[in-house]
């Protein structure tokens, strides 16, 4: 069964009742009625307000279960909400997201008015590295290509040759066809991918509040140069996590994203993206998984395929992604809040990044 969006007929209004009776039948299992009866009428507003304004919707794959199944006009990973804001004819966009994914969309949109509903959803990975960081690490390596992950701000996006996404990181190194790449800032997906694709990478060190490079690394034959950037929930998974799963049920499948430590990685039956990892459950005919992400997509998975089981040994919530909710998207639709500003100068320079993203898919 596919995470499908929720369906909204348009000129047909529905009531707080009929929008409860269609949140109750999908989410009976993860979310409390009273909670239910509350949000039906959050969500009814929210909706007639997104058709008054003309706006679109898009909803992270990591949204809490209430708001994922109910208001997005469409749903999914960075890739592919990218995709959609890139193609949009709305005149305002709603990013239910973090703030990296909302300026990505006012990079691809300038004309349009781009609202991300909490100031707050910020990302420690896109705070991991800053454009000076890169315009040093260019100094040190000149004339080798940078390649950045979408968690990132704007202007470090704009000091880069191509940005990519956990689904296409390999295809998008691998595009240069040249012998070492810059690959930012996460540590662990670099590793991944450094290993997917049979490269030696080394990694800065910060001596005395200056860079230096380890000898022992200099002195080998180097091809990707990376950056010790983490994500705050998925540095958090571990090898214990994966083997008391397994001791505990034999059977289950274990999905990794690839920003989990490497370890991690190697051990999962499947490591993808968000979107990668919902289609892989979809389509199993495995039973139960344990999936090693965000834990609120592990709900919205089991709310749209009730036949099968997440394992709960190991839940970590984004405090970031969990700072959007139904009451601040309203708001942001009522107050026209937060505005997603990003300055012409900077936009035009990362937007060729996204866009050679967007071309290589």
């Amino acid at each position: 069964m596919s995470i499908s969006p929720f369906v909204e007929e348009k000129r047909t209004a529905k009531t707080v009742d009929d929008i409860y009776q269609e949140m109750k039948e999908k989410l009976h299992d993860v979310v409390p009625d009273f909670e239910l009866r509350y949000k039906a009428e959050l969500v009814q507003k929210i909706l007639e307000l997104k058709e008054a304004r003309n706006a679109v919707i898009l909803g992270h794959n990591y949204m809490e279960p209430a708001l994922f199944h109910t208001i997005p006009d469409f749903k999914g990973d960075s890739l592919e909400l990218a995709r959609r804001a890139a193609t949009t004819e709305k005149d305002i966009i709603v990013f239910c997201g973090v703030k990296f994914m909302a300026e990505t969309a006012k990079i691809l949109n300038p004309d349009k008015t781009v609202l991300l509903p909490s100031d707050k959803a910020g990302c420690s990975l896109a705070e991991s590295i800053t454009a000076q960081d890169v315009r040093r690490l260019k100094m040190r390596f000149p004339g080798v290509p940078v390649v950045t992950y979408i968690n990132t701000y704007a202007a470090v996006k704009a000091e880069s040759d191509i940005c990519c996404t956990s689904s296409n990181a390999v295809k998008v190194v691998e595009s240069f066809q040249t012998e070492t790449v810059i690959f930012l800032p996460d540590e662990f997906l670099a590793r991944n991918v450094a290993r997917e694709t049979g490269k030696h990478i080394i990694f800065p060190v910060v001596r005395n509040g200056r860079w230096d490079w380890p000898l022992e690394d200099t002195e080998l034959d180097y091809q990707m140069i990376g950056w010790r950037g983490r994500c705050e929930v998925h540095e958090k998974f571990s090898m214990e996590d994966v083997e008391n799963a397994r001791r505990q049920f034999p059977d289950v499948v274990v999905l990794a994203h690839p920003e989990c430590p490497p370890e991690v990685v190697e051990a999962a039956d499947f490591s993808g993206s968000t979107t990668a990892m919902v289609r892989y459950v979809e389509h199993s005919s495995a039973r139960r998984f344990l999936l090693l992400t965000e834990c609120s997509m592990g709900d919205n998975i089991i709310a749209a395929n009730p036949d099968k089981e997440m394992v709960r040994l190991c839940s970590v919530r984004c405090p970031h992604m969990n700072q959007i909710t139904l009451e601040d998207t309203l708001k942001a639709l009522q107050l026209n809040r937060y505005v997603i500003d990003v300055p012409e100068s900077i936009r035009i320079r990362a937007l060729r990044a996204v866009q050679r993203m967007l071309e290589i898919g």
